[in-house]
């Protein structure tokens, strides 16, 4: 949660609900620190492999119908770890656009708090 919440979160606001199995579900919730505005995102876990891979469907609450999927693979690399990262089924051009814009902002934060 410290890693998702600095992107975009208003400190403090971010909630998050977890049952990380195949079938479970997920929920996050925040207010964007720049708009005041509310965010929430849940879905289904499709694969869990622990330290290895992860695979779940993504829906934001204000559009469920649109709903992707996700994919995060680690593998052993010298340095460390190596994550390979899947966003894909956007419902057109300018979904897939704007989660990119999201997602590089979250792993730039991300970095920061692995170094």
């Amino acid at each position: 949660m410290q890693w998702f919440a600095a992107a975009q979160a208003k400190p403090g606001s971010i909630q998050a609900d977890l049952d990380v199995r195949v079938d479970g579900r997920y929920r996050i919730s925040f207010i964007n620190d720049k708009n005041g505005e509310y965010f929430e995102v849940g879905g289904r876990y499709r694969e869990v492999v622990a330290n290895e891979r992860l695979v779940f469907t993504w829906a934001w609450h204000s559009t469920p119908e649109r709903e992707s999927l996700i994919s995060i693979q680690l593998k052993p690399d010298a340095a460390g770890t190596l994550m390979i990262f899947r966003h894909e089924q956007f419902a057109d051009q300018t979904a897939r656009d704007n989660h990119e814009r999201g997602w590089n902002t979250f792993f730039d934060v991300l970095e920061q708090c692995l170094s």
